[in-house]
């Protein structure tokens, strides 16, 4: 059982041991954060505080708990892929990266090395089995739903996987745990932050963590989509895909970061309707529901998480996913995860080029 120490975590482990499994409790320390910026210390879902609350509710509830050290791993995998993608121009999405390499990468070989049958956490998610592939659905609580970070989670990872609260709502579990003598755990609030970003200042913690930032990430020009000057830039991997505040230049009317080019040190600005494509294409892509995708398969994407969706036509060819959108996509982000569903179920996913 993954415990977080939060409410999610711990109801799961509870309804787990209803329904009659033994449990053992695992718990990563992933990384230790000081911020230069303002001091402030390890906050997340993976802090000191976090894994003692999660210690002390396996202990309540009567089952092993596991503290695994995996700070090095962390850094070596998902802040080096978040730091690196935002020096190439790109928006990361650490989420996806930590559930396949961390999350459900370790957590199948702690699994193993404690002679557990399943893995289980307190993601808002189920699982289904057809036509001998195992793949995600949508939680119940749509507000909740966390399939968007789960697409890259393979066919073995799925095969050993119990979510047990995807058919429940927050306020369910919230309930549940308020029902067994956890109020103070049944009012915790959420984080939504990134876990390793402190104040979600991911610029301040390029800052810390990139030698020599300042001089090897520059000023640049702002450009327009002609390649016309428009004024300064302070480093172009200060800025994302569909930005508008805090660009730092006043040009009469509202304008978006469009394009970000590292090898010239230009960010493109445009108007909001220069930010819409009607196309993407996507690499290290994982397929769920299919082996093989149909042929010019029409389902619904969503290229962020808090994004409803849109129909689009999809096309696997040599390990790409070409997605041709029915109506415009506003700000398609290079770096970022598209997730493709049939109604609930999750199809598949990859990284937008």
């Amino acid at each position: 059982m993954a415990m977080s120490g939060g409410i999610d975590s711990s109801v799961a482990a509870i309804l787990l041991m209803e329904q009659g499994y033994e449990l053992v409790g695992a718990t990563f320390r992933t990384f230790d954060s000081i911020s230069t910026a303002c001091m402030e210390r390890e906050k997340g879902c993976c802090n000191v505080d976090s894994i003692f609350e999660a210690k002390q509710m396996a202990k309540n509830l009567g089952f092993e708990h596991h503290v695994l050290d995996l700070r090095q791993e962390f850094k070596e995998t998902v802040i080096a892929n978040f730091i690196d993608e935002y020096l190439h121009g790109r928006t990361p999405n650490p989420c996806v990266i930590c559930n396949s390499v961390i999350k459900w990468g370790r957590m199948i070989e702690v699994a193993n090395q404690l002679n557990c049958d399943y893995i289980a956490t307190g993601h808002y998610a189920r699982i289904s089995f057809e036509n001998s592939r195992y793949f995600l659905k949508k939680g119940i609580d749509t507000r909740k739903d966390q399939t968007y970070f789960l697409w890259s989670l393979t066919q073995e990872n799925l095969a050993r996987t119990l979510f047990p609260l995807g058919s429940l709502t927050k306020t369910e579990v919230r309930k549940i745990a308020a029902e067994h003598g956890y109020d103070k755990l049944s009012h915790k609030s959420e984080s939504q932050e990134i876990c390793f970003v402190t104040n979600n200042d991911y610029r301040s913690f390029l800052v810390d963590n990139v030698p020599n930032y300042a001089e090897n990430y520059p000023q640049g020009d702002y450009v327009d989509t002609s390649g016309k000057p428009l004024g300064k830039h302070k480093g172009f991997p200060n800025y994302t895909i569909g930005q508008r505040k805090g660009l730092g230049i006043a040009l009469g009317e509202p304008m978006f970061v469009v394009a970000i080019k590292p090898d010239t040190n230009q960010v493109v600005l445009g108007k909001k309707a220069e930010l819409q494509a009607d196309f993407l294409t996507a690499t290290k892509i994982n397929l769920m529901k299919y082996g093989n995708l149909p042929n010019n398969l029409e389902a619904t994407v969503r290229i962020r998480y808090r994004n409803n969706g849109i129909p689009a036509t999809i096309v696997e060819d040599n390990g790409k996913l070409l997605i041709s959108f029915l109506s415009p996509a506003d700000s398609i982000t290079p770096g970022q995860s598209v997730v493709i569903y049939e109604n609930d179920d999750v199809v598949g996913g990859g990284i937008i080029e």
